[in-house]
């Protein structure tokens, strides 16, 4: 009997890039007939987003970082596994990676995206241990997925032995478009910087580099538009120039009303910040972290790509920027263009969909028996 596949994605956490990657998949595949799970914690964009005709979402109770309550996340997952029966996992990012890798233990096919490697995010003793399980956990996943050549390079240099395939980001490009309405308006050129408030981020390097650029372009504007745990932090040392937007539901208008786009990473795999920034025709600058240079059109680099954790010469692009209107529009305009040859929401769905159908043996829709979901359990 010939049915459609069952995917279980399993996410954590449920907000930022990894909320809007699990949910642009979930309704690519919905919408190409697949069946579709997604096993995440409560809250969140996340869930919110999966609230749509066809996706069951199961609760998943998993704290962002792992500790004493993984042995317990790691059972009720397997208890998810057992009770969807799903023909294969897809894990996205560090913590759901670990759990759904210890549920399932190669029993069926399985997908792991870092979504940028855990290891990066920490130092020490943590570091070391989170590098340790990636290479130990490699085994269990049939394919890792990257988001960036040089996301997989990082795996590779670090002695992760995998089986690659690389699916650089996507975006809706009807979504994030240079129409359509915009979300301030002012006196002076306007900054903007989308991204969880979080060091990752390098909202921090930015505040630091800013007070160079409000010298050189007067009336400068930068609006900070997410939230997360180093939000106070960061509200404590930001100048007059610069505001809190909060989180926002659709980042695009703020995109629209700026004058460049800025995000000032520590690490990544490939942020989607620059991509939906370029979509709507902004021209935006990065730092040189894994993926960056990837996302950017080549001719780009040697005005949007500044090294990370430089303050001085983050103003100086910003500035070079700021001050030459003609250059921006320019920027903009390839941007958008490149992003709709190269990293279109569609192209990267599908090329998920291609990993799927490579694990399953199939072209096309798998035939199984009716019960052959309930084959491959966990214990």
């Amino acid at each position: 009997m010939r049915i459609s596949p069952h995917i279980l994605h399993v996410a954590q956490p449920v907000e930022g890039g990894v909320a809007r990657v699990v949910t642009d998949l979930v309704a690519a595949q919905l919408a190409a007939g697949l069946r579709v799970s997604v096993a995440c914690p409560e809250g969140g964009t996340l869930t919110n987003a999966l609230r749509t005709p066809g996706c069951t979402v199961l609760r998943w109770d998993a704290t962002r970082s792992p500790g004493s309550r993984l042995p317990r996340e790691v059972r009720q997952l397997a208890r998810i596994l057992r009770d969807v029966g799903p023909h294969l996992v897809h894990a996205h990012s560090a913590k759901a990676g670990l759990a759904a890798r210890l549920a399932v233990r190669g029993r069926l096919p399985t997908v792991f995206q870092p979504h940028a490697w855990s290891f990066e995010a920490a130092d020490g003793v943590v570091a070391r241990l989170a590098l340790g399980w990636e290479r130990f956990g490699a085994r269990w996943a049939n394919r890792v997925v990257c988001v960036s050549e040089a996301e997989r390079r990082t795996g590779e240099r670090c002695g992760i032995s995998a089986p690659w395939r690389v699916v650089p980001n996507g975006v809706d490009t009807h979504r994030f478009r240079p129409e359509g309405d915009d979300a301030a308006s002012g006196a002076g050129p306007l900054v903007v910087c989308v991204g969880r408030l979080c060091r990752q981020k390098g909202q921090d390097v930015l505040l630091r580099a800013w007070p160079e650029v409000v010298r050189e372009v007067a009336g400068a504007r930068l609006v900070l538009v997410g939230d997360g745990p180093d939000a106070e932090q960061l509200r404590g040392c930001a100048p007059e120039s610069v505001s809190f937007a909060g989180a926002a539901a659709d980042a695009a208008p703020w995109y629209r009303a700026a004058d460049l786009v800025v995000l000032p990473s520590r690490w990544e795999g490939m942020a989607l910040a620059p991509l939906e920034a370029m979509a709507c025709a902004r021209p935006v600058v990065v730092t040189d972290v894994d993926g960056a240079r990837e996302s950017l059109p080549p001719e780009q680099l040697p005005y949007c790509l500044v090294p990370p954790e430089d303050p001085a010469a983050l103003a100086r692009a910003l500035t070079a920027l700021l001050r030459d209107g003609q250059l921006r529009a320019a920027l903009g305009a390839q941007g958008r263009r490149h992003v709709l040859a190269a990293h279109d929401l569609r192209r990267a769905a599908e090329a998920v969909t291609d990993v799927y159908r490579e694990l399953l043996g199939v072209v096309g829709t798998p035939a199984v028996a009716p019960n052959e979901s309930r084959k491959c359990t966990t214990r």
